[in-house]
């Protein structure tokens, strides 16, 4: 063997070793949720070393478990009962005043290919593990557990709370929570980057200059099991008439409508006249609306437009809301079939209530038949029955939240 051709082969052993370690030092996207969940990141990765960190190694025995009994007495049956319930999926949902919370948008609309959520939380920066400084994973998982406190036990945030916990720690903002729920349903994120709109609904990326009424968010692209890539669009911003006159959120959504909405825990903002705009276009760009009492109210629905599905019992709203009562959705609810989970404020499964409303297909000529399911002869409510009495939600962080304790979304 010649000289040159020695060199040549030794250079190429050097390669190819420096090769594999070159390719291990990338961090995805995708690694970093899954340590943030308490899983395993891909075999490589430079994560890896935190999971012998016996903070990590407690995290994810404590995630283990709380998902675990989530997915029993929550999530597992949100979605039989959407696989009942729902008839026909749309492309797109909208899930407005939803926080951080994928978990439960998933849930009931497994199938959608986009989701669109929006709150006042900030999203905060693209989560980065590999600038934290040493010993600092504990805190950074602390700060992970404590956001999840409220919705783990209660099936929604405590605004109170994510006020500080999304701006307290190492990492912070809705992104963190994002990843950890894209984790825990078993996604795969793809990539993830900040983005923002203008006020003609243009999307621009992060790094461009925004403008001074922006609405700031992030785009995560995801897969599930299925392999099907999925967009999941969280902005941060004000959804009262004066927040969305400014931005270009609405007009973002609306070539994506008509959607299935997910309105839960909504501080029953969308029963005052300051948040008229949102209701009225929630109305108008649906195909059908999952919701609590703290939604639409019944009484801006037209009955004309729309058929109504009750599951559950009404009890009225807790006693931070006592003027929210609603004799016609009482009414609506004297005869419902039972739910087997909880949902909202009244949280606890035999107090819990759900309103299935579609939209009918002669109310507007933009929504066509298919985006309602079935024709109405045969798509009709489940059928009132006994059901076997559901085991008692019981939270994970007992005791449950005193009534001073939730301070909601600001009365703008």
């Amino acid at each position: 063997m010649g000289v040159l051709t020695k060199a040549w082969l030794v250079l190429a052993c050097l390669l190819i070793s420096m090769s594999g370690p070159v390719r291990a030092q990338t961090v995805t996207a995708d690694d970093t949720a899954r340590v943030l969940a308490g899983m395993a990141p891909s075999a490589g990765s430079p994560l890896a070393a935190v999971t012998e960190d016996p903070a990590w190694r407690r995290h994810a025995a404590f995630l283990d478990n709380a998902f675990n009994l989530l997915e029993q007495r929550q999530l597992s049956r949100i979605r039989s009962w959407a696989d009942l319930n729902l008839a026909a999926p749309r492309p797109a949902m909208f899930y407005f005043f939803s926080g951080p919370d994928f978990l439960y948008a998933d849930a009931f609309h497994s199938k959608a290919t986009t989701y669109v959520m929006a709150a006042l939380e900030p999203t905060g920066p693209v989560p980065d593990l590999t600038r934290l400084p040493p010993g600092s994973i504990g805190p950074a998982l602390s700060y992970v557990e404590r956001s999840l406190q409220s919705i783990l036990s209660f099936s929604f945030f405590i605004t109170k709370n994510m006020k500080s916990d999304l701006r307290d720690g190492e990492i912070e903002g809705t992104l963190p929570i994002l990843y950890v729920f894209l984790a825990r349903t078993g996604k795969t994120i793809r990539s993830a980057s900040l983005i923002w709109l203008d006020e003609s609904g243009g999307l621009h990326a992060g790094n461009e200059p925004a403008t001074r009424n922006a609405t700031r968010g992030a785009r995560i692209k995801f897969a599930g099991a299925d392999g099907v890539e999925k967009t999941l669009d969280y902005f941060s911003t004000d959804l009262s008439d004066s927040g969305v006159k400014a931005s270009g959120f609405l007009k973002f959504c609306e070539p994506l409508a008509p959607a299935n909405s997910l309105l839960k825990s909504a501080s029953y903002l969308l029963h005052e006249r300051s948040f008229s705009q949102v209701r009225s276009w929630l109305l108008k760009n649906s195909a059908t609306i999952i919701q609590d009492d703290s939604g639409i109210p019944l009484a801006s629905y037209d009955p004309r437009a729309w058929r109504f599905f009750p599951f559950g019992r009404y009890l009225g709203p807790i006693d931070k809301f006592p003027d929210k009562y609603q004799p016609g959705y009482a009414a609506l609810f004297e005869h419902a079939p039972p739910l087997d989970f909880g949902i909202g404020y009244r949280w606890r499964t035999r107090e819990s209530n759900l309103l299935l409303s579609v939209r009918t297909p002669s109310s507007d000529t933009t929504i066509s038949a298919e985006a309602t399911g079935p024709a109405d002869t045969s798509y009709q409510p489940p059928r009132a029955r006994r059901a076997p009495r559901p085991p008692e939600f019981i939270p994970m962080y007992p005791p449950p939240p005193r009534r001073d304790d939730f301070m909601f979304w600001p009365r703008w």
